[in-house]
């Protein structure tokens, strides 16, 4: 069930500064990237998880009655053991997987 994408470190581990220079020559422009990235990772995740649990919801309109389904709960915690989106992210970047463009510097290629 692990995906390829999400092998990566668990924790926050410190990096250099130096790692993250190699795309954007702007420390800056690149957190503001893997901010980016980590936001589309994290709906990404989010629209998965809805369409597995899409499967269980039942037709009734009953809020009371909520039953417990072992292959329900097996995927909340398969979701809860991956890392976090912006761990994703910083992963991505720095095995050169992240495609970045910036328009406003295509126009002016001095700044």
């Amino acid at each position: 069930m692990e995906n390829q994408r999400f092998i990566t470190d668990h924790e926050a581990v410190t990096r250099r500064v130096s790692d993250f220079n190699n795309l954007t020559d702007n420390i800056y422009e690149t957190v503001a990237l893997l901010a980016k990235r980590a936001d589309q990772i994290g709906l990404e995740l989010k629209h998965e998880l809805n369409k597995k649990v899409e499967e269980f919801t039942s037709s009734g309109d009953n809020l009371e009655e909520v039953f417990e389904n072992r292959e329900q709960i097996e995927i909340a915690r398969h979701y809860e053991r991956l890392p976090k989106p912006s761990l994703i992210a910083v992963q991505e970047y720095l095995d050169g997987r992240i495609y970045y463009r910036n328009p406003h510097r295509e126009k002016n290629p001095g700044l």
